[in-house]
């Protein structure tokens, strides 16, 4: 298996080989874009995945799959197993054939989840349940027929969570609280996903490829080959767009920008101030003080200093 990768390690080393392989990564969603990733990743050197999707492959699938005819009607997480496991055998997956709601335990020890869901509404469970976990996530999106796309990689309590992200990024979202006390991330439509017609496979690939190389660089933190990003979203355009407002971006560029942490996220902002009120309490917190130096976070609370 050894020439396998011979050309890998030629570029990264030996050593960033190796971490790469002992570095898990969950996707959840295997439609065209996680897919893509998944593959990706595992044709540079990631050697552990959990694969999470309820859904099967259609043949409306196939024109931006990276499953083909032989893999109509089975669950596309088990397809693109498949599929990596002909790349590597040696691979070791964790498949999870149902709805990530029904497999929180899956996240526990994974080093980044790949966030590939089409529903908002299942994106902000993940949100939530990676703040609780201290799990990173990687979240892209295509836009409207493929004229672009973006993608961030949200740490938990250190830069902005999705809901505050999103809120930042996306047109009409705003989390709310509705008249039970219960989040209400507004936007959504009946079905539970953004409006949008599908781009080209070369669009999402684009898109797909970037978030790859992306989780890859994150993945190698603290070595010889990570590369210091200028911030935390890139912004792609496919097709001329207006990025910027009143800046026009030619066709294949792309600009940083970093959005900031909403110190009044109702999401993860909540849960710093009931973390910083158990550490007052001196009780076992959720958020650690290394959390809160990351958030940026103010608050009113003054702690008595020792008497001599």
């Amino acid at each position: 298996m050894a020439d396998i990768w011979e050309r890998v390690e030629r570029l990264i080393g030996s050593d960033n080989l190796g971490k790469l392989a002992e570095k898990k990564v969950a996707v959840v969603g295997l439609g065209s874009g996680g897919g893509f990733v998944a593959l990706s990743l595992a044709m540079s050197g990631v050697a552990n995945f959990v694969l999470v999707d309820h859904d099967l492959l259609e043949r409306g699938n196939i024109a931006r799959h990276i499953a083909d005819l032989r893999y109509v009607g089975q669950n596309k997480a088990s397809a693109v197993a498949d599929l990596i496991l002909n790349r590597n055998p040696a691979a070791r997956i964790e498949l999870r054939e149902g709805l990530i709601e029904d497999h929180w335990d899956c996240l526990d020890d994974v080093d980044i989840l790949v966030v590939a869901v089409d529903h908002e509404q299942v994106k902000y469970a993940i949100n939530e349940k990676c703040l609780e976990k201290r799990l990173s996530a990687s979240y892209a999106g295509v836009y409207e027929r493929g004229e672009g796309g973006d993608h961030v990689i949200i740490k938990p309590f250190d830069g902005p969570c999705y809901a505050c992200w999103s809120e930042a990024t996306r047109d009409g979202v705003m989390v709310s609280l509705n008249p039970v006390g219960d989040l209400d991330y507004g936007m959504i439509d009946e079905a539970g996903v953004l409006e949008a017609e599908p781009g080209l496979w070369v669009n999402v690939t684009k898109v797909a490829g970037i978030q790859a190389d992306l989780i890859i660089n994150e993945l190698l933190r603290g070595t010889s080959a990570y590369e210091t990003m200028p911030a935390n979203t890139l912004i792609v355009a496919n097709n001329a767009m207006e990025i910027i407002e009143g800046q026009e971006n030619a066709p294949h560029t792309a600009i940083w920008i970093e959005i900031g942490r909403d110190p009044d996220c109702l999401v993860c902002g909540e849960r710093l101030k009931q973390g910083v009120s158990m550490l007052v309490k001196e009780d076992e917190g959720n958020i650690s003080l290394a959390d809160l130096a990351a958030s940026g976070l103010t608050t009113d609370i003054e702690f008595d200093e020792d008497e001599d």
